[in-house]
């Protein structure tokens, strides 16, 4: 834009023009610019100016606007002058405060600048609409409140959000549908302004900015809220999910009923909210402050549209918000429905792949438990395919669907029988009764197992339900190693021995029940049924899995008991006695009912006596304060 000296001045004045600061204006106009002004009413129209031309604006924000809706597209050279009437023209262009470093600024061509006009309804809106409640956004100044006042207006917020049902219709005839608590609109944001919206969006882009409020869940919108009341900043690139945005150069919003909205400071209400940037409007002074957004090209070329709406309630779930119940976790979509039932329903059904599998699996991991083989009893863990039916199992516990609970326990009844049955029949049939320290492992389940379980079957639910993540199954499958301890059971039949049988038995319930469960509660936070649907399942699931933790408590009691034992045990790791000092090294500790069984390697130069093992004995017993029995392995050094 050319830059010419103004030469003439016209300024645009109705009620402050009797002021005695307007009078200080039209003297310093005079005296810094040797200038007389012309003077004028708001209602004056003008044709288009000659380039020398500067006409000033002394007016409050509505006379502003209504000039504006007057000069539309007409080469008027505009400058605005700061009033307390005019708040919302200052704080949108970023006029100065100060009157006359306004007028200067209206001087200085650096900052003469073609911008856009946000168009509300027929009326100029200086720079957002807010239609309902943006719980926050749309506040500005966080940094000014206390924490107290920040934590009350967040509590406050969080009880009170409602719903109402909108349709979008974009520049591009893109039309959504979508329930929403409030929208807000904006046509720019100002450099170094406290926004909530930390990016920058143009003044002369030719578009408007409409960021949508639609949490799916209680969990989503608490944590929108964290980001307005505590982080304070969002950005467009990584909105929160409950956000959507839309940017376009034009906007009809509508709804069924009403629609209360906020233009600036403004309250008003309509059916249809139709928006429309008009882009390069008026050509005007900018306030230093957005220097960096003069833009002097009129061949700006117009982007596509940008709509980011597709984690926004729809169908059913636009239904229940409505109705006023914002769900605490957000309901998954009907295409995530179809999809994962589908691959559910597959699992759940019996087969006589499944079955080979089963006997496979089985057989081999028996096998690697008799050899003490750690990657044999891995590859059984690959190879069972028990998780599958567990997680359509969980499926059918919180959606009390009968098809996945009937028949994906009927699945599983018959894969646990048949392992426990080649299991045994295979111990049975082979020579080896000796319990190998891998099964032995597997005996003494505890809360640490039940935790694995615990992981297993969120890692199980999440991996079935996310396509892109389905193969992760195979490393869950060997987290919880759900045939060895079957194996182990089978093992203890085919020996007859119920320490075995009981042990490894409740190893293998805890993993059912736990992936059982926590793969149940992964769906419910999913979105895949609702809490109150799954209640009664997983009340039952829950009580079996407090049944369970019972041993398993005490079992993890006992293995507290002992690490204790073996901490206090490290300080007397080596011990003077009258002919030598002699080094211990605990092998195994087992709590009985009045006493500690300790496993002890003694290592000496020479023979120990009886006294020199009763002072061993003595001293333990001291360490631990507890009456012991004391096996004793001894190692003799010859030096």
């Amino acid at each position: 834009m050319k830059q010419v000296k103004y030469t003439k001045i016209n300024i645009i004045v109705e009620g402050l023009q009797e002021s005695n600061i307007f009078e200080n204006i039209l003297e310093h106009l005079k005296a810094y610019y040797d200038l007389i002004p012309i003077i004028y009413s708001h209602n004056y129209r003008f044709e288009e100016t000659s380039a020398a031309t500067l006409t000033l604006l002394y007016l409050s924000d509505d006379e502003i606007k209504i000039f504006f809706k007057n000069h539309l597209n007409i080469n008027l050279k505009i400058g605005i002058i700061s009033n307390e009437h005019c708040p919302g023209a200052t704080k949108n262009y970023a006029i100065s405060k100060d009157i006359f470093e306004a007028i200067d600024d209206a001087f200085n061509h650096n900052l003469l600048s073609c911008v856009d006009l946000l168009q509300c309804n027929e009326l100029i809106a200086f720079n957002r609409v807010v239609i309902g409640d943006m719980h926050g956004m749309n506040k500005v100044n966080f940094n000014e409140l206390s924490r107290l006042e920040k934590l009350k207006i967040f509590f406050s917020n969080l009880f009170r959000i409602e719903f109402k049902s909108y349709t979008f219709i974009t520049s591009k005839e893109h039309k959504i549908q979508t329930a929403a608590s409030g929208i807000t609109i904006l046509e720019h944001t100002i450099a170094n302004e406290k926004s909530a919206i930390s990016d920058e969006l143009s003044i002369h882009d030719g578009k408007l900015n409409a960021f949508v409020l639609a949490p799916n869940s209680l969990l989503s919108y608490i944590w929108y809220l964290l980001s307005i009341f505590v982080y304070q900043r969002i950005s467009i690139l990584s909105l929160p999910k409950s956000l959507g945005f839309i940017q376009t150069s034009k906007l009809t919003i509508s709804s069924d009923q009403p629609m209360d909205y906020i233009l600036d400071s403004k309250l008003l209400s309509a059916k249809k909210v139709e928006l429309e940037v008009l882009q390069d409007a008026i050509v005007l002074h900018l306030g230093r402050a957005l220097i960096d957004n003069v833009k002097n090209d009129d061949n700006y070329i117009v982007e596509k549209d940008i709509i980011k709406l597709n984690t926004l309630p729809k169908g059913e779930l636009s239904t229940i918000l409505i109705g006023g119940k914002l769900p605490l976790f957000k309901k998954a979509s009907e295409d995530d429905f179809k999809e994962l039932f589908a691959s559910l329903r597959n699992s759940a059904k019996f087969s006589y792949i499944y079955l080979i599998l089963m006997v496979l699996s089985s057989l081999l991991a028996t096998t690697g438990l008799f050899a003490n083989s750690a990657p044999v009893i891995i590859g059984a863990m690959i190879l069972a395919p028990l998780m599958a039916p567990i997680v359509s199992l969980s499926m059918g516990v919180v959606r009390a669907e009968k098809f996945l609970l009937f028949e994906s326990a009927k699945t599983l009844t018959y894969g646990i029988g048949m392992a426990l049955f080649f299991s045994a029949i295979f111990t049975f049939l082979i020579p080896l009764e000796h319990i190998t320290p891998e099964m032995q492992g597997r005996l003494n389940p505890n809360l640490l197992d039940l935790m694995v379980a615990i992981f297993s079957g969120i890692a199980g639910a999440y991996a079935s339900s996310k396509e892109e993540v389905a193969k992760s199954l195979a490393g869950v499958a060997i987290a919880v190693a759900l045939v060895p301890p079957l194996s182990v059971t089978g093992i203890g039949i085919g020996l007859g021995d119920l320490n075995v049988i009981y042990g490894s038995f409740l190893l293998f319930v805890t993993n059912l029940v736990g992936i059982t469960l926590s793969a149940a509660l992964t769906f419910i936070v999913l979105g895949f049924a609702p809490v109150t649907k799954a209640k009664k399942g997983i009340i039952y699931t829950s009580v079996m899995m407090a049944i369970i933790a019972i041993p398993l408590f005490i079992s993890f009691s006992d293995m507290i008991e002992k690490n204790d034992y073996y901490k206090k045990l490290e300080m007397i790791r080596y011990m003077d006695l009258e002919k030598e000092t002699i080094e211990l090294n605990v092998l195994s500790i087992q709590t009985q009912d009045e006493s500690v069984l300790v496993d002890l390697e003694l290592i000496s130069t020479f023979g120990l006596t009886h006294k020199d093992l009763q002072t061993v004995k003595s001293a333990i017993e001291n360490t631990i304060s507890k009456k012991i029995t004391l096996k004793i392995t001894p190692k003799i050094l010859l030096k």
